[in-house]
């Protein structure tokens, strides 16, 4: 899939609208389920080489979001249905971050440590929350800021050219 870039100004607008919901319908679709393979396909790709995405960046402006569990066996990439952050703790901490869609470019992000985060499972439509920490709530936080069109440069003013 092609990633949307802030250097195209058409894609930048883009990436900065907040993304409607799934409905129920659409997370029971087959082109629910060929998207988010898409995405992850996408994100995993070696000219990628992602920890995450979210659906803006690849031109859907839904609340979807994909992201490497480096706090899970085998590191999977799993995707998630209108995320939500529902709350934090354990302070913030400023972290490195990069982005598919801000190519070249690194920041100094401030991140709360840990996150509960809340979704809706495509399998039972109920909404599920897990306990995330350390860097994987990072990548969530990141990819959850998309969806609400932010990104991580309205964060921060620490950002460097790729060395």
């Amino acid at each position: 899939m092609h990633v949307y870039s802030v250097e195209n100004p058409d894609e930048e607008a883009f990436l900065r609208k907040e993304c409607n919901e799934l409905s129920n319908r659409e997370l029971k679709s087959k082109k629910y389920r060929e998207l988010t393979q898409k995405m992850i396909e996408t994100v995993t790709d070696p000219s990628q080489d992602g920890v995450g995405i979210a659906g803006p960046q690849v031109g859907v402006g839904k609340r979807l979001i994909v992201v490497c569990r480096l706090d899970k066996e085998g590191e999977p990439f799993v995707a998630y249905a209108n995320p939500q952050i529902d709350s934090t703790f354990g302070g913030i901490v400023d972290g490195r971050e990069g982005c598919l869609s801000i190519p070249g470019k690194y920041g100094e992000v401030p991140r709360y440590q840990g996150i509960i985060v809340s979704y809706t499972n495509p399998e039972t439509l109920e909404r599920d929350r897990e306990v995330v920490t350390d860097y994987t709530a990072r990548i969530f936080q990141h990819e959850i800021d998309h969806t609400n069109g932010i990104l991580y440069t309205d964060r921060t003013d620490k950002i460097w050219d790729e060395q």
